[in-house]
């Protein structure tokens, strides 16, 4: 069950009566108007017993609107559908997300907390045992929420602690060793406490979630990585689904004009003939194509109108024709993590950080 925090400021009332009939505290409003666009996402339930909408929300942007913008853009998306928001201690959203959910929460966007499913993760320079606990403690504290749905695990590498922020993430920085045994245990305790619903892993391949599950209490419910048309994932996936860990994708869509990203994605030919075929975008089709992969995608745009767009992929399907093109895509990994590369660290080639699949 959620657990108060005397020390994390909650933005909302929370009523104290028993409103589910379960012990649950929960946020009461006024009834706010039913969004029918929120009630045509699909649900998949993870290993925790939880369920999740099969669409998400990003919040990661550089550079990041100032937080008075981001709210707004947060607000759209909520008034649009949007029940999955995905942030991260890294994005410098998490501010702006509870400024939002609390706006919603005032407005009838939505009714309840209950109503969403919220996403944030462990940073590098926290993935030290003591430090968890912690660092999720003033993300929620940012969040203005009493606990997160998901906390995932965002990279199998720790940073030094003070090493901060984007520009920091250098060769120089990275620590010797990533003690999975030790961060996993006081993820679990996050679980226990409640302040996580469920948790999870970022950016792990096979040999990781392997060493991972040897020793897990709690199986990770999710596992973020990169995914999209251009760099599939199909080995990781079906081990995954296999050992009944779900997948997110990031920049399912190629996070164009990102640091990162390409236009290989938007710019795909075959995802062009598919879209101009189905009257359809070309980020839908390839929102879709993540979809029937039994994965989430985890989608952002600060436009309303496309934040609309990419919600509606779940009344049509890819015919097999259609699928059969996509292996003709060709394939490459967007962002390398080369500066989680070091002689100094855990990972001495790209081939190690990937476990084999760089």
């Amino acid at each position: 069950m959620a657990i108060g925090n005397p020390q994390i400021k909650v933005r909302w009332k929370v009523e104290k009566k028993n409103v589910n009939g379960d012990g649950r505290r929960v946020a009461v409003y006024p009834k706010g108007r039913e969004n029918m666009e929120a009630e045509k996402i699909p649900k998949v339930r993870l290993n925790s017993g939880q369920t999740m909408p099969a669409i998400g929300f990003g919040t990661s942007a550089i550079p990041l609107p100032q937080r008075e913008a981001l709210t707004s853009i947060l607000v759209d998306a909520f008034e649009v559908g949007h029940r999955h928001l995905d942030t991260a201690s890294l994005y410098g959203s998490e501010e702006a997300l509870g400024d939002a959910v609390a706006k919603a929460l005032k407005l009838g966007l939505i009714n309840t907390r209950h109503e969403l499913f919220i996403t944030s993760k462990l940073w590098t320079t926290d993935a030290h045992p003591h430090l968890v606990l912690p660092a999720l403690k003033t993300s929620l504290q940012k969040l203005g929420l009493e606990y997160v749905d998901l906390y995932l695990i965002h990279w199998p590498v720790r940073l030094n602690p003070e090493a901060k922020g984007y520009h920091n993430i250098l060769k120089k920085n990275v620590m010797p060793s990533f003690d999975m045994k030790g961060i996993w245990e006081a993820m679990e305790e996050c679980n226990r406490l409640g302040l996580a619903k469920s948790i999870g892993v970022s950016n792990f391949g096979i040999k990781k979630l392997t060493q991972l599950l040897e020793n897990a209490t709690i199986p990770p419910a999710v596992n973020q990585v990169e995914m999209s048309p251009t760099w599939q994932q199909g080995k990781l996936t079906e081990f995954c689904k296999h050992k009944g860990i779900h997948v997110s994708a990031w920049s399912p869509l190629g996070a164009y004009k990102s640091s990162y990203g390409t236009n290989a994605v938007m710019e795909n030919p075959i995802l062009k003939e598919i879209a101009c075929a189905r009257q359809k975008s070309i980020a839908q089709i390839a929102l879709r194509w993540v979809y029937e992969q039994g994965a989430i995608p985890i989608v952002k745009s600060f436009n309303k109108e496309r934040m609309k767009q990419n919600l509606d992929i779940f009344d049509w399907e890819l015919n097999q024709e259609e699928l059969q093109k996509f292996s003709q895509i060709p394939q490459r990994r967007m962002y390398r993590g080369i500066d989680f590369v070091s002689e100094n660290g855990p990972y001495k080639t790209l081939e190690e950080l990937w476990d084999g699949d760089p």
